[in-house]
């Protein structure tokens, strides 16, 4: 039995190279790559919504600042004035204090929390159009090189060696800035 599945596995492998290299000869396989990184910061309609984001970040950042700074000083104050308050006063202004902390904490939730907060789904609003059009770009290009593969080079997939001569992130630039290839 050992020597069926042996002499099995020698046929089914030898056929599968055969089948392979017959394949490969008549069309090879070939691999592209861009680097998204490079396309992002130097596509026109990129940079203006990355400016817009950065906008709304800072604004939202500065708000939170002044939050936090106004807190700070309310509670400076407190604590100077603390001795000579009742236990009411006392209470009831850190009352306020924790409500202005929560409120504090709650607007960085709304507008910089992970996939919820509004910076995320602006960002979302703001790339979609552009990484559909940069995707059509790459397909237009990948097709018109016959490739049938492209990888990103600054994504999550590791590429630890790329033969410049497959770097088609110029091509995709060019598609996307003039509409030529």
């Amino acid at each position: 039995m050992k020597r069926f599945t042996f002499i099995f596995s020698i046929i089914f492998l030898s056929g599968a190279f055969i089948f392979t290299k017959a394949q490969n000869s008549s069309n090879p396989l070939k691999i592209g790559y861009v680097d998204s990184q490079v396309i992002l910061t130097q596509l026109p309609e990129a940079i203006k919504a990355q400016g817009e984001l950065d906008a709304l970040t800072n604004q939202w950042t500065s708000q939170l600042d002044s939050m936090n700074k106004a807190l700070q000083n309310e509670y400076a104050d407190y604590q100077k004035k603390a001795d000579k308050m009742s236990d009411d006063k006392k209470l009831a202004l850190q009352k306020t204090l924790l409500q202005k902390q929560q409120q504090m904490q709650s607007f960085r939730q709304e507008k910089f929390a992970q996939q919820t907060g509004e910076i995320y789904k602006a960002n979302d609003s703001l790339f979609a159009p552009i990484k559909k059009r940069i995707y059509t770009a790459i397909k237009d290009v990948a097709v018109a090189n016959g490739m049938r593969f492209v990888f990103d080079k600054a994504g999550d997939v590791v590429l630890l060696y790329a033969d410049p001569e497959y770097d088609i992130t110029y091509q995709v630039l060019d598609k996307l800035k003039r509409g030529k290839l």
